[in-house]
């Protein structure tokens, strides 16, 4: 777990998809911070962050990598 106070590039969306359970998600938000922003962590997943005061749920999370193997930037996807 990590309690981190960030800036990042924040856009809204609508996107509907089904999971394997056949749940459907609605993803609110995309989330993007420039480099690495869990060192410690191989991945992101579960927790929340706050956008403009309001609280979402992290549904995905991607340490997205340049060719030599180093985080470029990460996404959080959240509803």
């Amino acid at each position: 777990m990590a309690d981190l106070e960030l800036k990042c590039n924040f856009q809204d969306k609508a996107k509907t998809i089904f999971t394997a359970e056949k749940k459907l998600v609605q993803i609110t938000g995309t989330a993007m911070f420039p480099g690495d922003i869990a060192p410690d962590f191989p991945s992101l997943s579960g927790g929340t962050v706050t956008v403009f005061g309001e609280e979402r749920r992290i549904e995905q999370g991607t340490k997205n990598r340049n060719p030599d193997g180093t985080v470029n930037f990460c996404t959080l996807e959240v509803v």
